[in-house]
């Protein structure tokens, strides 16, 4: 080779890595760190972040819906947040059974403090279509036949605070027929008051074939309520807010700013004013004119992993960005990645790695915690730091997490903690609690002194407190504890290091006993009485997996860990076993009920913990 083609090689090559480069520097959100999940477990592995507060919203009750909504319904999903008038608003769509399944509703509920919950109530109630309805190119005509409710999004609190939530009816022929194929009736509006009552429902839009004289609300050009009409037009004239109806509107409505099939628009604005949108399967793009045009095609977001549920990102309130997904082809676990300039994200942590058993079978209920949504730009800020969050989990149960701010995955330096002797209210910041409405986890006075309570009645879940503690090869943990009773249900105490591995349980059974975990069987240490006080100290070392365990300043056992780990991390205060069901082999698709699954347990188990202290 002369040197003219030597030369001419080398440039060709440079000009190559430079064009690769300048691609892998296009603006866009990118996942850079090298933490992946593992799916043979439902938490994936990921170190948690700090202070994430699971709670349950709502619970499916088909055998008593009196002690539910009081439709007995079991199919729950698509849960939308706001916060308006110092209170927190959810929005969920509900089927009898399965997803697709007439009839539909949309229920809604609220809160104070997004720890307790009003009873859900009907806000867009069932909706009957016309006998005879067809769709182009799909077979069935409907008769006796209900809408099915789909809506990407729930709220909108206007330029003058008032607060509407919207949903969309859909036409589903058959369990197998999408809502969302562009033939549905349309999308209806309605105001909530301050007082929580709500005003007439209105077609804020229809889709082809529908309007005024076939359908059996009004035009929301009719309301003589000329703030509400305002409001209306502020919503048709907003393309970020519209472009979330992508899915649902007719597929050439000219107010959705981009046509092509994406599902589940959310997004924020970067510092510099652009918009960063997110779409399901990790689809992500950038506006320059504030969501009136985009990119012909958004792609999938480098280095994130993302299958078919939905993908929520924001603005946090240190003015740092945030993402939350599940981070796998399956739906869970449901994990959080923070950025400091929206677009290059550095970490992975868990957000909510549990799969509730699901107690109901039904079309097209996936396994895990899904479909996640916060509270969209302009729809309200709570007080206080944390960044709120909404999902359902199996498409079964509503749930929402109060997530820390800042975000962080790690605690330094010693911990001690007497919960009556912390400021009300500021018990568990440090605290994971995974509380369903069955098995809540919570402070109470008991004895006269504040103290984390347990509480369990729920024959399919379990309560869970942990507590992240500095990374350490060696190092003592204690605890006060006490149990309202000896007799029944049971609690695990386990150390766990970063990716959630075992290295010592303890258990108080259901007998009376304490037992520790010791190799492929448990081992008796001591009996336990109800409603007595236990001082618990564990003193460890992971190098030579020697640890011993003192109660009331008596040494009850010296043991070998069950299982190596480098370094403990963190404590787990949880009210039943560790569970491995579904695995990823696991159907898809159940089918089955589980027995007794609305009613609660005839004995309930309550346990205490006082103090705890790591060092």
């Amino acid at each position: 080779m002369n040197n003219v083609k030597k030369i001419f090689v080398v440039l060709s090559g440079v000009a190559c890595i430079a064009t690769s480069l300048h691609a892998q520097r296009k603006d866009t959100v990118r996942y850079l760190g090298n933490t992946l999940v593992n799916v043979d477990y439902h938490h994936g592995q990921l170190t948690p972040a700090v202070g994430v507060h699971n709670i349950q919203v709502f619970r499916a009750n088909r055998e008593h819906p009196e002690l539910a909504e009081g439709f007995g319904f079991t199919y729950n999903h698509q849960p939308m947040l706001a916060y308006w008038n110092n209170k927190f608003y959810l929005e969920y769509l509900s089927d009898p059974v399965g997803e697709h399944i007439p009839p539909g509703q949309t229920l809604l509920c609220n809160s104070l403090d997004g720890y307790t919950w009003t009873k859900p109530v009907v806000v867009f109630p069932q909706y009957k279509i016309p006998d005879g309805t067809t769709k182009e190119g799909y077979q069935g005509v409907a008769k006796n036949l209900m809408a099915v409710m789909h809506q990407r999004m729930g709220f909108y609190v206007s330029k003058k605070k008032r607060l509407m939530v919207l949903g969309f009816y859909g036409i589903c022929l058959d369990k197998k027929d999408d809502p969302n194929d562009g033939n549905g009736i349309g999308r209806v509006i309605r105001e909530v008051y301050a007082d929580g009552s709500f005003g007439p429902i209105y077609f804020i839009r229809y889709n082809h074939l529908w309007n005024e004289k076939n359908t059996s609300y009004p035009f929301y050009k009719t309301s003589k309520d000329k703030g509400f009409v305002e409001a209306c037009e502020e919503i048709l004239s907003s393309p970020l807010t519209t472009m979330q109806w992508v899915e649902e509107a007719d597929r050439k409505d000219p107010i959705i700013p981009l046509h092509l099939d994406y599902k589940a628009f959310c997004y924020y604005h970067l510092n510099d004013g652009r918009v960063v949108g997110f779409w399901k399967n990790g689809l992500t793009t950038i506006s320059n004119d504030n969501g009136k045009t985009w990119p012909d095609a958004a792609s999938r977001a480098p280095g994130v992993v993302n299958g078919s549920a939905k993908m929520w990102g924001q603005r946090t309130s240190d003015g740092r960005f945030a993402t939350v997904y599940n981070p796998s082809e399956f739906r869970w676990p449901l994990a959080i990645s923070k950025s400091d300039d929206g677009l290059n994200y550095y970490n992975l942590w868990l957000l909510h790695g549990e799969i509730s058993p699901m107690r109901y079978g039904g079309n097209e209920k996936s396994y895990g915690p899904q479909y996640i949504r916060g509270i969209m730009e302009g729809d309200g800020t709570p007080p206080g730091k944390n960044m709120w969050v909404s999902y359902s989990v199996n498409k079964e149960d509503i749930w929402i997490a109060k997530v820390a701010v800042p975000v962080k995955s790690e605690v330094n330096g010693a911990v001690d903690e007497d919960f009556s002797k912390m400021k009300a209210g500021e018990e568990l910041n440090e605290w994971n609690i995974y509380s369903p409405l069955w098995a809540p986890v919570r402070i109470e006075k008991k004895n006269d002194d504040r103290m984390l309570m347990l509480k369990d009645e729920d024959r399919y879940e379990y309560a869970k407190a942990e507590r992240v503690i500095e990374a350490s090869k060696t190092g003592t943990i204690e605890f006060s504890i006490m149990t309202a009773q000896n007799n029944c249900g049971m609690m695990d105490i386990e150390c766990q290091d970063a990716k959630g591995d075992v290295a010592i349980r303890m258990t108080l059974d259901s007998t009376g006993r304490l037992q520790v975990k010791a190799g492929a069987k448990y081992k008796n240490v001591m009996g336990y009485d109800a409603n007595q006080l236990y001082n618990v100290k564990l003193v460890y070392n992971t190098s030579t997996r020697l640890y011993t365990i003192e109660v009331n300043g008596k040494q009850v056992l010296r043991a070998l860990t069950f299982a190596p780990v480098d370094k403990i991390e963190r404590v787990v205060f949880r009210t039943g076993s560790r569970r491995y069901f579904p695995t990823p082999d696991t159907p898809a698709e159940q089918t089955y009920d589980l027995p007794n699954a609305g009613t609660p347990e005839t004995k309930v188990a309550i346990f205490y913990i006082k103090t705890f202290k790591a060092s």
